[in-house]
């Protein structure tokens, strides 16, 4: 089954369970926010969050506080908007609105569950999607990869603080059940939107924390050696922990 949603693009992935801050700047999200506000109180007011492809040249993103706003010219006339975006994205409730001045708007939205876009109809003020939810499953062997991929986790922080000459102030909790621990280091690790789309589109839980233990050990050995690398290599990308 289908379900119709409005479309958020961002050059971020939204994974489910984790929280992301977002600017409103442009007119057809302004209005999508207008829209959902007018709800009644008793229905979600919610939107799909969908990554952009990399190498999209026109229409480029522009840098806003916080993660990067949407892509202006996607749904323009005589593009497919399905080859601008991911097929897999992911529901993002709205936890609040703040107004701000110019009709823009500060969102703090909750990931919840993925789906795929089957279509998109873009002759409205903004992006409208059918989608179908993606079903979340464990896989073979989650609970052993989990712990695998928590103890990687804690030497590839370690090795990141240390290459930051930043510190530690302990271990940080992490979740015991493996789904939400493998979208948790999803969004904690500094990849590339489109390593991190991989991850968010993977089958099963297991899948997903197979392929992050094989990058998390990549990522903590190439971190191991750069005091030997040039100074420009030391941060390939910023931080974010969505």
């Amino acid at each position: 089954m289908t379900e119709r949603l409005p479309l958020f693009p961002l050059n971020t992935v939204l994974y489910p369970g984790l929280v992301l801050p977002l600017h409103v700047f442009e007119e057809r999200y302004r209005h999508l926010v207008a829209d959902l506000q007018k709800l009644p109180e008793d229905e979600p007011r919610r939107f799909g969050v969908v990554a952009i492809r990399d190498g999209r040249e026109t229409a480029p993103v522009r840098e806003v506080d916080g993660p990067a706003g949407p892509l202006d010219g996607i749904g323009a006339p005589g593009e497919d908007p399905m080859d601008a975006l991911h097929p897999v994205g992911c529901v993002a409730d709205i936890a609040s609105v703040r107004d701000q001045p110019e009709g823009r708007y500060e969102l703090l939205v909750t990931g919840t569950t993925r789906f795929r876009l089957r279509a998109i109809d873009a002759t409205g003020p903004y992006l409208v999607g059918d989608v179908s939810v993606v079903p979340e499953q464990p896989g073979e062997g989650s609970g052993a990869l989990a712990a695998g991929v928590e103890r990687a986790f804690r030497t590839y922080q370690k090795r990141l603080a240390g290459a930051r000459e930043a510190t530690l102030n302990g271990e940080p909790d992490l979740p015991d059940d493996p789904q939400v621990l493998s979208y948790l280091v999803a969004a904690a690790t500094t990849l590339p939107v489109a390593v991190k789309q991989e991850l968010l589109a993977c089958p099963d839980t297991a899948q997903r924390l197979t392929r992050e233990l094989e990058l998390l050990r990549r990522e903590s050995a190439v971190i191991a050696k750069l005091p030997s690398l040039p100074a420009a290599d030391l941060t390939r990308q910023a931080f974010s922990p969505n």
